[in-house]
């Protein structure tokens, strides 16, 4: 029986190597309407290419427009590509690669389920406080946590709460905006 033909290798693979890999933000204004999402995962999965973070929502009601959120990692010269073939996708109106502006402001909202009694519990609320997390519900052997914030404070807070009973996590994805008068 014949083995199976080797993966093709990941474009992070490259003889860029791993030190070169970076992580960028990109906004993609889209029409709104059915298969457009489809389509623009599509181009990220049929090369290879990983979304780690994907927000979507109509920001413009009227003109029936969605702004597609995307963190995705890789080499510079992968990203840019990503960024020209998104482009050419007819729906899509605008691509912008928010980690190139270098004046983006990026959030994400959590809620973090931690389970805890005794001593675990004090820690977790005082750790939450420092945080400026928000307690949306308590029960006498858990919280959830609402944390709003740049993506590696959210990472720091699960951390810090894994040893103390960390239980569940959701996360939105990232939204991200450039700062200043100007659109993006």
């Amino acid at each position: 029986m014949n083995a199976p033909a080797p993966l093709p290798p990941s474009p992070y693979s490259s003889a860029l190597g791993k030190s070169n890999i970076e992580s960028h933000t990109l906004a993609v204004i889209v029409d709104n309407e059915p298969g457009v999402l489809a389509r623009v995962v599509g181009l990220f999965s049929g090369r290879g290419y990983n979304i780690e973070s994907l927000t979507v929502a109509e920001v413009a009601h009227g003109e029936h427009l969605s702004r597609i959120t995307i963190v995705t990692s890789g080499p510079p010269e992968a990203i840019e590509q990503i960024g020209h073939q998104l482009e050419r996708i007819v729906p899509i109106h605008k691509v912008t690669d928010l980690t190139l502006t270098g004046r983006a402001i990026e959030r994400e909202l959590a809620m973090i389920k931690v389970r805890g009694k005794g001593d675990e519990r004090s820690e977790a609320l005082r750790l939450a406080e420092a945080f400026h997390a928000k307690l949306i519900d308590a029960t006498t052997e858990s919280f959830i946590f609402e944390l709003t914030g740049k993506p590696s404070k959210i990472d720091d807070f699960v951390e810090l709460m894994r040893p103390l009973g960390l239980v569940e996590i959701a996360r939105t994805g990232v939204a991200a905006i450039t700062r200043g008068p100007l659109a993006m």
